[in-house]
């Protein structure tokens, strides 16, 4: 896996055409809960842009990562590609040069923008939690029905969690 983390590049119009239908068509735009017990509330947002290719056409992959300086590369035992740019800065930036380009995840792009800006504001375990919740409507445009039912790491989850001492006191 290659990582690469540097300031990211302004986009031509020309690329920004074309990697918001690359995006449409073959990526992914997504925010998780992850848990930790280091974190504040238990949990943090990660959020991300994946760009997917068959394991034959990694050098573009490659040469697209050595273009936007940022995020990592690797190949899956399916034999699919995956770029994967991940961290507050690189998606926003990328976001916000691509999202008027976008059509069919122009929604996951502003809810991820939306994400991004809230967190900054975040004080509290409810504003923590209403953060929590975007996020699950990110994974909601995402995703079947039957995925998003697998998912274990909800804001109903976050919310059992961040509020289980209130629940148990009389």
């Amino acid at each position: 896996m290659t990582q690469r983390n540097e300031t990211m590049k302004p986009l031509t119009t020309e690329e920004r055409h074309y990697l918001a239908g690359f995006l449409d068509a073959d990526g992914s735009i997504f925010a998780q809960l992850v848990r930790g017990d280091d974190f504040k509330y238990k949990y943090r947002i990660r959020v991300s842009i994946g760009f997917y290719q068959n394991k034959r056409y990694n050098w573009f992959l490659e040469n697209l990562q050595k273009d936007l300086k940022c995020g990592s590369i690797r190949t899956k035992n399916d034999g699919v590609t995956e770029y994967i740019i991940t961290g507050t800065d690189p998606v926003k930036n990328l976001l916000l040069q691509l999202k008027d380009c976008l059509v069919l995840k122009k929604r996951q792009a502003n809810l991820v923008l939306e994400i991004l800006e809230q967190k900054k504001q975040i004080k509290s375990k409810a504003d923590f939690l209403k953060v929590c919740q975007l996020t699950d409507k990110v994974a909601m445009l995402n995703y079947s029905k039957n995925y998003s039912k697998k998912r274990t790491i909800t804001a109903k989850e976050v919310e059992k969690v961040l509020f289980s001492d209130e629940l148990m006191s009389p």
